[in-house]
């Protein structure tokens, strides 16, 4: 049953704050952590996860997508968040939702924790992903007669945070993503885009959904349980 719920997300220092969850839950064996990509593919993403997770739901497998401190509808400033704080924070959303099984999309994958088996579609570093967004913000200013530089804008992110794409994100934050490749998981299988078929719906312009690739990769994920 698709429902919308709340868990209790550390903070640094040892705070706690209330986060969203999307999830489909009826109490089942197989519970899936679903780690979305980060940022504007997140938004472009979120359409399909929804779809992948409604399939998965009509398998028998639970799901779980949370919403981390400073993400979607969280009131945690995200200029103050670090990758080391959500992927404390994973932890502990995965022993709150009793999580059995991992899929991370995309960037999603650098907050893996080290023991949950599951999946990784598509995995891609922190670094690919800054260069992407600080090539989008290059664009977005050219057009408005304004030159900016990669060299410069990577400076003045690990210098104060900076703004790309609408997500005012830290310094401690930038330069850890921008210094992470794609992580080594030897729990996780990957699940190229390849194997999906078509191209990366993070590539398209707007949020966008393709239930043939969702058929894909939820049905690769139900086998992948059954032969457990």
């Amino acid at each position: 049953m698709r429902s919308f719920t709340h868990w209790t997300a550390p903070l640094p220092g040892g705070g706690r704050c209330e986060e969203a969850a999307l999830t489909f839950d009826d109490g089942r064996a197989h519970r899936i952590l679903i780690l979305p990509s980060l940022f504007d593919e997140a938004n472009k993403m979120r359409r399909q996860t929804v779809e992948i997770m409604h399939r998965l739901d009509l398998s028998g497998i639970d799901c779980i997508l949370p919403d981390l401190p400073g993400c979607n509808d969280s009131l945690e400033p995200l200029a103050e968040q670090t990758l080391e704080d959500w992927r404390f924070a994973v932890e502990t959303a995965a022993l709150f939702f009793k999580a059995t099984h991992l899929l991370t999309i995309r960037s999603g994958a650098l907050l893996a924790p080290d023991d949950l088996p599951g999946w990784r579609y598509a995995p891609t570093g922190g670094s690919s992903l800054i260069r992407s967004m600080i090539r989008a913000r290059m664009i977005a200013a050219r057009e408005a007669g304004i030159e900016e530089t990669s060299a410069d804008l990577e400076a003045s992110g690990r210098a104060s945070g900076i703004e790309l794409a609408g997500w005012h994100i830290g310094p401690q934050l930038f330069t850890s993503l921008a210094g992470s490749r794609t992580p080594v998981s030897g729990r996780l299988l990957d699940i190229e885009q390849g194997m999906v078929g078509g191209a990366g719906l993070w590539m398209r312009a707007e949020p966008d959904e393709d239930p043939e690739q969702a058929d894909a990769l939820a049905a690769m994920i139900a086998i992948g349980l059954s032969d457990q």
